[in-house]
C-alpha cells in the first residue's frame, strides 16, 4: 500500500513521512518525499520566467518544531527500531560533505527507536526551515519518522 503524502504547508502539523536513508553517506533531505525537486528551498535559484513546470511558492516553509523518531520500515505492518545511529545534519558548508562523517554538520544522534524534539521559540521567532536539515544512517534502511509542527 503507498504511503500518504500531506501537503500541510499550514500546519499545525505536516507529516512529512518515513525518510529512510539508502545508502549511508549520502544525506537524505527531510523534505524528499513532499518537495523532491526542492522547489521551494530557499537556497534553489528561482527559476527563469516560463522555464519550470512547478513553480516555486511566494514563502518557503518554516515550522517552529521538528520531530524525529527513529525507526524505519517494519518487517509486516508499522515501523521497528532502526537497526544503527541516524544523524540529523544540515547541509555541508565549504568542503565539508554534511553526512554522518562531517562532525561540523552533525546536529544530533538519534539512536534506535529514540526521538528528538527539536524546537524553538514561540511567537513566530527562531523559526525553522526544514529544508536545511537532512538525515544519514549507519545501515542502509534506516531513517527517521518526520513531523513539523507548523506554527
Amino acid at each position: 500500500m503507498p504511503n500518504s503524502v500531506m501537503r500541510d504547508k499550514q500546519g499545525p502539523d505536516w507529516p512529512l513521512g518515513l525518510i529512510t536513508v539508502p545508502t549511508p553517506g549520502t544525506p537524505v533531505g527531510i523534505m524528499s518525499l513532499v518537495d523532491s525537486a526542492l522547489s521551494n528551498d530557499p537556497s534553489t535559484a528561482t527559476p527563469a520566467a516560463g522555464t519550470s513546470t512547478q513553480p516555486s511558492a511566494e514563502y518557503s516553509e518554516r515550522c517552529q518544531q521538528i520531530i524525529f523518531v527513529g525507526v524505519k520500515p517494519g518487517a509486516a505492518h508499522g515501523t521497528q527500531n532502526n537497526t544503527g545511529n541516524v544523524y540529523i545534519t544540515r547541509k555541508g558548508a565549504g568542503a565539508g560533505s554534511g553526512n554522518r562523517d562531517d562532525q561540523g554538520a552533525i546536529v544530533y544522534v538519534l539512536t534506535p527507536g529514540a526521538n528528538l524534539f527539536l524546537g524553538s521559540a514561540a511567537s513566530n521567532r527562531n523559526v525553522f526551515s526544514p529544508y536545511r536539515y537532512s538525515i544519514d544512517a549507519d545501515n542502509a534502511g534506516d531513517g527517521a519518522l518526520v513531523t513539523l509542527i507548523i506554527q
